[in-house]
């Protein structure tokens, strides 16, 4: 593979790690919130953060580039006050790529601490544990399958991502040109050596995130079980 590639594979490897570690810091909580929640603009909210999924990401890379454009609006305020530019940079794909990604990490966040019982919440309290304790002491440790398959699947989702970052990144080396845009620029070329070289490293990764995932799911279920015959 050509220095580009590397570069390329490398600056996946960022984006998709500050992608998932911010996500999971506003997720963890936000999810939780929203679970305990009876809001009546809950399913609003749920709407909101589902929306990725079924939005096309050129779409939402097309909204991302107009409403950060460097010339008026939201775009213009924050080149002129606070002195970043996101279109075209690297801080541009990855709030793109943290939108993207949200339901990917959220749902099911939101999804296991729905399930957990309310009878651990009530042995929590009883404990006398702080709310901070509970939830770092009692609750994450109950959804520790579900949180390594928000962040297996959040890392993976951004690795994947291709619209949405061309849309408001381009397409330029060492800064905005990912995995899956130097794929797509080797095809565009003809060069489909290279491109084949990229595929086959997706494809490997891909495979070994959903082995990944499917293996937590199970070994949830067995945890469950196993809690549901001792209580």
């Amino acid at each position: 593979m050509s220095a580009n590639d590397w570069q390329a594979i490398i600056l996946t490897a960022q984006l998709a790690s500050a992608t998932t570690f911010i996500l999971i810091v506003l997720c963890l909580p936000g999810a939780y919130f929203l679970s305990r929640s009876r809001s009546v603009i809950k399913p609003l909210v749920e709407t909101i953060v589902t929306l990725p999924l079924v939005l096309p990401p050129t779409v939402m890379g097309y909204y991302f580039l107009v409403l950060f454009s460097p010339n008026d609006g939201v775009g213009l305020w924050l080149r002129e006050v606070v002195g970043i530019e996101l279109v075209f940079s690297f801080s541009g794909i990855l709030l793109a790529s943290m939108i993207y990604s949200l339901p990917f990490t959220f749902r099911p966040l939101q999804s296991a601490f729905e399930q957990l019982p309310d009878d651990l919440y009530q042995a929590a309290a009883l404990l006398g544990f702080s709310p901070w304790k509970q939830f770092t002491c009692v609750i994450l440790p109950a959804i520790k399958p579900a949180l390594l398959t928000a962040i297996t699947l959040s890392f993976a989702h951004t690795i994947g991502e291709f619209g949405a970052i061309l849309m408001i990144g381009g397409n330029i080396p060492g800064e905005t040109q990912v995995l899956s845009l130097a794929l797509f620029e080797h095809v565009e070329s003809l060069n489909f050596k290279a491109a084949e070289n990229l595929a086959m490293v997706m494809l490997v990764f891909s495979f070994c995130v959903v082995f990944a995932c499917q293996w937590w799911q199970k070994q949830s279920v067995q945890h469950n079980y196993a809690n549901n015959r001792t209580s």
